[in-house]
Order: C-alpha cells, then structure tokens, then sequence
C-alpha cells in the first residue's frame, strides 16, 4: 500500500521504517529537512509539503507533538483536508486531547474523509522494535480497514470504542506511567537514604506485585545515571495537561496526577524537560542530595 505520513520525529522515524519493512512505500514529509533525509535515505519517498501527500496519499498517518499540531497539519491552509480525495483514510497516532481528536473528525466527515485517533505507547525502542502498543477509536469498519497497516508498527492494536477512545485511553496511560515512575523513584530514594543497595532492591522486587514494565525499563536508566530521551518530560507534560483538562471537562478527579504534574513542571523549570521521564528521579535526588545508583 502507498502510505502518506507526516511528522518524523523520535517516533516518526522509526515508524516509517517499519513500514517499510512490512512492504509498503511511503511517501512521507517534516518540517525538519534532516527528519525527512533520514527516512528517505532509509528507503521512504519525500514530499515537499503536506499538499503534496494529502493529493498522492488515500492512508494518511500522522504523528505529531500535540493538538494544535494535528490541527494546524490537518485543517490549516495547505493541509490535509484542502487537498485529500473524499475516501482517504486519515489515522491520527498522535497523543492529543479526545476532544480535539472528535473536533478533528467533525471537519474530516465533512470532507469524507474517514478518521481513526491511534495514539501509540512503548516510547522510542518500541517504535524502533515495530512492537509498540496502539489505542485505536473510531468506527469499526474504518479500524478493520487500518489494523494491518497499524500492525506493521506494533505489537498490540486495540479498538477501544468510538472517536476520542484512544485518546482517551492513552491518557489513563499516561497517568499509570507517570505515577509509576514517580513511586519507583520515592521507593528507590527510600532504599538508598536507609544504606540498601537500591539495585538489590530492584532484583529482589521486580518479580512480584510491585513489579512493572515501567519498573523494568526506568530502573537501569535511573541506576546508570542515563536520562537520555525515550520519552521526554516535556511530552508528558503535554499529556497530563490533556489528562487534567479532559478530566476537569467530565468530572473526574486526578490528585496525584496533579501532584505528578507538579514534580514535572519543578524539573522543566530546572532545565530537564528534554531528559526522558526517568529524571523524576532526579526531583528527590535534588531533595534529599543524594543519589539512586548502583
């Protein structure tokens, strides 16, 4: 299949790789010409502008920082919906507010064009492994049409309802993520504050119920002192500002992700926004000055 993608950045790239690992060619575009060179000279086709892939493309993928990205991409002037073919298929695997995904699909109905939001999780090495996990709403038909084009990229690809449930879904991800890191870090400062080897900890631990995939993946980064990005604190920033706002909108309460929130917004302020989210780490490391290593 000729596939149309549009935004090419940590996850963007590999996405596209995988894609075409699976057989299809993609005609892709970025606003950063170093972000396009590397797919193409991977194998992809460059376009010179959104128009470009919305008129060649009838299966669209974007993958954007946030809302008014896909906004801007999609509805802007030159963007999607001015130039694609009544019949495209547009899948939206950028992690936006549900509200703005269904405002999205609003104005691309109009068009007839077919809308999925399919946000992803599992952060760069399971963009770059093709096994990432994609949250999918919109109407069935369209989603049946889609998954094996999605499944080229991840391991598990879930329908979870209509326009906005994957958004949705992702958000309650992004809590559980957020939240998780941040009570490894407490757990893991306890540990080092009280003369325990907080690697031992983690190996006597990580086999039972306090064990997580998070644990397993941002332990070793924080052990090793590496907060080189997978998934930058500014991003999540973005999505628990998504999550508060959609839960301040339907009435759900989130005080510890408030609180999460907060320990993010006090590291942006300190300069650590680019380092991957295992730096909350780093919030009880400035507290208490000491470290959680090996």
């Amino acid at each position: 299949m000729k596939i149309g993608f549009i935004g090419l950045g940590i996850m963007g790239k590999p996405m596209v790789k995988n894609l075409m690992k699976a057989g299809h060619q993609v005609l892709a575009f970025d606003i950063i010409p170093t972000n396009l060179e590397n797919v193409v000279s991977a194998g992809a086709n460059g376009a010179a502008s959104i128009a470009e892939v919305a008129k060649s493309s009838n299966f669209i993928i974007t993958m954007l920082p946030n809302g008014p990205e896909v906004k801007t991409v999609v509805l802007g002037d030159g963007g999607v919906l001015e130039n694609a073919s009544s019949g495209t298929i547009l899948v939206d695997m950028s992690s936006i507010a549900p509200g703005v995904a269904q405002e999205i699909h609003a104005a691309c109905a109009k068009k007839g064009v077919s809308m999925l939001d399919a946000p992803v999780s599992g952060g760069e090495p399971k963009a770059i492994e093709g096994t990432l996990s994609v949250m999918v709403g919109g109407e069935t038909a369209i989603f049946d049409t889609a998954k094996d084009v999605i499944s080229a990229m991840a391991a598990s690809v879930v329908h979870c309802g209509d326009i906005g449930a994957g958004n949705t879904t992702k958000l309650a991800n992004q809590i559980i993520v957020a939240l998780n890191i941040a009570a490894v870090s407490e757990a893991f400062m306890l540990s080092t504050k009280a003369g325990v080897n907080p690697e031992k900890v983690f190996n006597a631990i990580k086999g039972g119920l306090a064990g997580s995939t998070v644990m397993n993946a941002k332990i070793p980064m924080i052990l090793d002192g590496n907060f080189n990005p997978g998934f930058k604190i500014d991003l999540h920033i973005k999505d628990l500002t998504n999550a508060l706002d959609t839960a301040h909108q339907v009435g759900s309460p989130l005080p510890f992700t408030a609180l999460a929130m907060e320990v993010m917004q006090n590291l942006r302020s300190h300069g650590f926004g680019q380092n991957d989210h295992s730096a909350v780490a780093k919030y009880y490391e400035k507290l208490t000055g000491e470290e959680i290593r090996k």
